[in-house]
Parts: C-alpha cells; sequence; structure tokens
C-alpha cells in the first residue's frame, strides 16, 4: 500500500469541509511540487469531482476472491456498483463497510481496482481512514496481468502503499512482497510509521517507484526504502506494470487478529484523490 521530503506549494484555494461531512482538503493541485521535482509529471488521476457510482473509465469493482475470503479468512463480501459501499459525495470517494448479511458473508464492502497499469512512478493517494477494531484498509499494487484466480502469490509481487488495521489504530504500514521477501516467512522488506490522527484528518500515503529503488511517504515524511539488490526477479519482481488497488476489508487473519468491533460499523476509508506521476521518456504505463 508516500511524499517526497519537499515544501508543498499551495495553489489554488484549499477547501475545508467539517469532519463529519466527509471532511477533505484538497491540499496540492495536480501541478504541485510531486510532479514536479525530478522532471515527474501527472499521467493519471481521479479528484472524485463528481457525484456518483466511482468513475467506470477509471475503476472497475473486483469480487473475485470473495468465495475465498481472499486468501486471508476475510468477512466480507464486496459488491459491485452499491451506492452503500462506494460512493462519491462532495469531492470525497467512500469505500464502506456495513454489518449486513450478503451471499453468505458477514459484511458488504468495496474493492476498486484501476483499469491502467504503470511501470514506476509516484502513486499519492490522499484518504482519511477508518477507526473501528476489525477493519482493514489498504492501498496497494498487484501486477496488471494478474487476478486473484491466478494464484502464484508471492512470486508475482506485492506493493504495499498503505495498510492499517484497526486494532492498532494509527500504525501505517507499507511492504514489498516477492517469493524470498514475504510475510509468511517474515522476510518482507517492510517498515511502519505512526500517525495520531489517522482517522481524523485526511493525509498522502504516497509510493516512489524506481528500477533502482522504492521508498514509501506519509505526507512529507519518509519511512520506508528498499533498494534492489540486482539478484533477480525472487526479490525484486517489480519489473512489469503494476495496478492500483483501493479496499475496506473486515477480519482476516490480520484485520480480525483482536476480534472485530460488531457496534462500530458503518466504517469508510475516504479517498479525496489519487494521482499517479510519471517521467517522461523513462518510465511507461499501459
Amino acid at each position: 500500500m508516500m511524499l517526497l521530503k519537499n515544501t508543498i506549494i499551495f495553489l489554488g484555494t484549499i477547501f475545508l469541509l467539517s469532519s463529519c461531512n466527509g471532511t477533505k482538503s484538497k491540499s496540492k493541485t495536480k501541478e504541485n511540487t510531486l510532479s514536479s521535482k525530478d522532471n515527474y509529471q501527472l499521467v493519471w488521476s481521479d479528484e472524485f469531482d463528481y457525484t456518483g457510482l466511482p468513475d467506470s473509465t477509471k475503476w472497475i469493482y473486483d469480487t473475485e476472491g470473495n468465495s475465498e475470503g481472499w486468501g486471508n479468512d476475510e468477512l466480507q463480501h464486496y459488491t459491485i456498483a452499491k451506492k452503500e459501499n462506494a460512493w462519491v459525495e462532495n469531492g470525497v470517494l467512500n469505500i464502506t463497510a456495513l454489518k449486513e448479511s450478503v451471499e453468505g458473508k458477514e459484511y458488504s464492502s468495496a474493492r476498486l481496482n484501476s483499469k491502467v497499469s504503470w511501470l514506476c512512478g509516484k502513486i499519492e493517494v490522499n484518504a482519511k481512514l477508518p477507526n473501528g477494531r476489525g477493519t482493514w484498509p489498504a492501498i496497494w499494487m498487484m501486477p496488471g496481468d494478474w487476478s486473484f484466480k491466478d494464484g502464484n502469490w508471492p512470486n508475482i509481487g506485492e506493493i504495499d502503499i498503505m495498510e492499517h488495521v484497526g486494532h492498532n489504530l494509527g500504525v501505517v504500514h507499507a511492504s514489498a512482497h516477492s517469493a524470498d521477501y514475504q510475510w509468511q516467512i517474515g522476510t518482507q522488506q517492510t517498515a511502519t510509521i505512526t500517525i495520531s490522527d489517522i482517522s481524523e484528518k485526511f493525509h498522502s500515503y504516497i509510493w516512489e517507484w524506481t528500477p533502482n529503488i522504492m521508498r514509501a511517504y506519509v505526507d512529507d515524511q519518509l519511512y520506508f526504502e528498499y533498494k534492489n539488490e540486482g539478484l533477480g526477479e525472487s526479490k525484486w519482481p517489480y519489473v512489469k506494470p503494476f495496478y492500483l488497488i483501493l479496499n475496506l476489508a473486515v477480519g482476516g487473519a490480520w484485520g480480525g487478529a483482536e476480534g472485530i468491533d460488531e457496534a462500530c460499523f458503518p466504517q469508510s476509508m475516504q479517498v479525496d484523490y489519487v494521482r499517479i506521476y510519471q517521467k517522461k521518456n523513462i518510465e511507461g504505463a499501459n
């Protein structure tokens, strides 16, 4: 599921809404210092400046692993085009988990995949996270030619820009998984950072990805770095385009490790914007 340490330039008006109404603050314009530094240019974005279901030209609903609990014993059923689970309003995408029985599951929620994949670049997602025990929101990436039914995880690679579990409020995880570096054997490349107001304010979760290094930031703070050792795809499978995933899981091996507070639902991950930057003629998209 990260930001560069540089001066944030505010262009245009900063919009402030109260937290009870889906608070957001578009603290940067598309052409901010993130894109200008090191010759990065904006190549794809969703500003959520509309009302309704997520833009179908940019996002698809992923439901493929519902019956298998997504390999993690998760308790939610991801829905398709159900406004109660994924809806854009007041400039914010709300991905909402509800306590309700759907297709044999105890909860409903949404999982959105970008229709575009990218090889290298900077991925910036500005979001406010849920705080309920049992929630497991994530901002992450998988290879563009991969789906849940394909299996072969973790050999194909996984990029976790942001993962957070409600029973450990405020602790954000960034990780890179591969055949040799993965959580099941305790070797994943990973780091954490603590954000005290994670469910009260929007923060930018940024992943910088080049052929030689990966870095994770929250706002302007670098907290994760993983260098390509040049030892092959078993350690660095990040040689192909990856797509972006936004989802809110419930329970599971990690999310439900300390139980679930059923009374806390509904719970939402709110997303102010998604922006993808790349270097022209150096890093490509498909």
